[in-house]
């Protein structure tokens, strides 16, 4: 519809975030007073920080409007392509996932839905596909660099099986791309625990990944990322402190995979790690709380994941917010200077 604009792309991406902004905002109220109304909310966890138990019952499941909000933007602005659809599809297939572990939630009262291996399946099985097909059909190719290190090429130990014109299996590329995208994927689920906190940092994240998109010559990509930061600027408006509306595991999981399927498509794997470094640490936290607690019956953080231990230390927690997108902005900058430095060397 915006063909018409091709020859101004840095103005299709700016146009995207506000499309995006200007959908979910319309459309976010029409969904809280439908789920207000059909009495679907938030089951917080019984072991949680007691000023959470307030929010019992608060709309959850915000994240289908931000993805429908994604998806009318990526296909409307610009000319969608085969990347397009790509990124899309395991966003919102894991979004869907989430869907279903969101509605488990409500049916059975719980702050527990799908049982983690069956999400763990969902994830690998989307991931899995995600990756063949970039390196298959999007000439992604299966290496992994460190900017000004090294270029690792993971692609040594391929199988090619004969199906058509041949599919290749690029095991190592495929068993890292996977740690990455289910990682991403989970560590902003884990994000997700605070009004505002999931939201504000992934909105600042991707607008580095559209930025890094746009200067590697990706326009659709660029758009997508931009369609992201959109919808959850529009989602803050209602997901700021006290929250009418949580995203669920609807918005976190589905938001993760886009980070990681971005990273991958646009070759920042590594960097997409420090870029996205806050989550990294919030699931890191969880993985050293557990491993920790099991070995010495001794706690290491007051509380995992990482915001909850600085709510347990008296932080309020619109503090523990505000401060959160700082160190997550500082992250994203230091991850777009590294990548931005190396292309210019590359360049040179």
């Amino acid at each position: 519809m915006f063909a018409i604009f091709s020859q101004y792309p840095t103005f299709l991406v700016f146009l995207a975030i506000v499309a995006a902004i200007v959908i979910t905002m319309v459309l976010m109220p029409m969904w809280i007073k439908f789920l207000k109304s059909s009495h679907i909310g938030q089951q917080v966890r019984a072991d949680g920080p007691e000023s959470h138990l307030v929010k019992q019952g608060t709309p959850t499941m915000g994240g289908v409007v931000m993805l429908v909000a994604v998806i009318a933007t990526a296909l409307v602005i610009g000319m969608p392509t085969p990347e397009t659809f790509l990124l899309l599809g395991a966003t919102v297939l894991t979004g869907l996932l989430g869907l279903v572990d969101d509605a488990s939630k409500v049916v059975k009262e719980r702050s527990l839905g799908l049982t983690p291996k069956a999400k763990l399946v969902g994830q690998f099985l989307i991931a899995s596909v995600f990756t063949i097909v970039a390196v298959n059909w999007m000439n992604v190719p299966p290496t992994v660099e460190i900017p000004f290190v090294y270029t690792f090429d993971l692609g040594i130990l391929t199988t090619v099986v004969p199906v058509g014109d041949g599919i290749a299996i690029p095991w190592l590329y495929l068993i890292f791309a996977n740690i990455l995208l289910v990682g991403m994927c989970n560590a902003v689920n884990l994000t997700d625990g605070l009004d505002g906190l999931a939201a504000g940092t992934v909105m600042i994240v991707m607008i580095v990944m559209a930025a890094i998109a746009y200067r590697s010559d990706l326009l659709e990509p660029a758009i997508f990322a931009a369609a992201l930061s959109g919808a959850c600027i529009g989602f803050l408006w209602f997901n700021s402190f006290p929250a009418d509306i949580f995203m669920g595991d609807t918005g976190s999981l589905a938001l993760g995979m886009a980070l990681g399927c971005l990273a991958v498509v646009t070759k920042t794997e590594f960097v997409s790690i420090i870029i996205g470094g806050l989550f990294v640490a919030e699931a890191l936290s969880v993985m050293i709380q557990v491993l920790y607690f099991k070995k010495t019956r001794k706690r290491i953080f007051l509380m995992a994941p990482l915001h909850h231990h600085f709510e347990k230390k008296g932080w309020s927690e619109t503090k523990v917010v505000v401060r959160f997108w700082i160190v997550s902005g500082v992250l994203a900058a230091c991850g777009f200077s590294l990548y931005f430095a190396e292309t210019l060397m590359a360049v040179a």
